[in-house]
């Protein structure tokens, strides 16, 4: 179900217009402009720019796009349709078209800068511009993921309840944050980050809005020696934008092996106790 922004009403319909108010989205060619936005907490627009030139290849987005794909076939086979919430450029959602490729993909951002970005990808998904703390759909998807999103957003546990309301009941909900909040350091601050999670905050944060987690792991784990070394030494410097994307050739290769060999641990489904990230699989009670 589609909720209306301007009265709340519930409605099921193929293009976004309100049978009860005749509210109707703007458009921006192919973006639904829900909520358009030009700033959120904790991100700015101008740092879609910088990631569009490395997701496709640096290691980092794909290992996690791989094991997000993971846990979809592993926890919800049956999925169908799938809410990428913080879209960014949409490249998880990118990735789940062809990981997934029986998917129907929607990608949802506040930033319309990013959703552009999205288009020109050509991400074969519907566009929205919308506020993860004020989804505009209730009972709709199989499943819901926020990927790297909730660490940015003060109000986190809204945004959660948020994803969840997105969910069909009993469907589910994925989330990845970074992890371990002595690993702070200023590219956090810089990228505009609220928190690092830990385990027990997460699982708690999203059991508080009925979200019942089936399926908790780090990841990043093989590496957590370098990141620990890498944050450590740079408390004191002032933050570098593209200290963690500028990557090496080779640097990349070896950083692919060692995530390979960690996501074969993953699809084993055990739960690696440390890591610079952590991947939450829930479903909605």
């Amino acid at each position: 179900m589609k909720v209306c922004p301007a009265c709340d009403a519930r409605f099921a319909a193929a293009d976004w217009v309100c049978p009860t108010c005749e509210w109707r989205a703007a458009s921006d060619g192919p973006i639904h402009l829900i909520e358009p936005g030009t700033g959120a907490d904790g991100f700015s627009a101008e740092f879609f720019e910088r990631l569009i030139r490395v997701e496709a290849q640096h290691f980092w987005f794909r290992a996690r796009n791989e094991l997000i794909a993971w846990a979809v076939r592993r926890y919800f086979p049956a999925a169908r349709t799938f809410l990428d919430a913080g879209a960014g450029t949409g490249q998880v959602t990118r990735a789940m078209r062809e990981l997934l490729p029986d998917v129907q993909m929607t990608a949802c951002e506040v930033f319309t800068a990013g959703l552009a970005w999205a288009g020109r990808q050509q991400t074969r998904a519907e566009l929205v511009c919308a506020d993860v703390r004020r989804l505009p759909w209730e009972d709709e998807f199989d499943v819901v993921g926020a990927f790297d999103v909730l660490e940015h957003v003060v109000e986190d546990v809204e945004a959660m309840r948020q994803l969840g309301r997105a969910a069909r009941p009993g469907g589910g909900v994925i989330v990845t944050v970074p992890q371990h909040q002595w690993l702070w350091s200023p590219i956090d601050d810089y990228s505009g980050h609220q928190r690092r999670y830990s385990r027990r905050l997460l699982v708690a944060r999203l059991a508080s809005v009925g979200l019942h987690t089936v399926h908790v792991t780090s990841f990043m784990t093989l590496l957590l020696p370098v990141l620990m070394l890498s944050r450590l030494s740079r408390r004191d410097q002032p933050p570098d934008p593209d200290a963690e994307t500028r990557i090496a050739p080779m640097t990349n290769t070896i950083g692919r092996a060692l995530t390979t060999v960690e996501r074969a641990l993953l699809r084993t489904g055990a739960s690696l106790p440390a890591g610079g990230s952590l991947l939450v699989v829930a479903r909605r009670e």
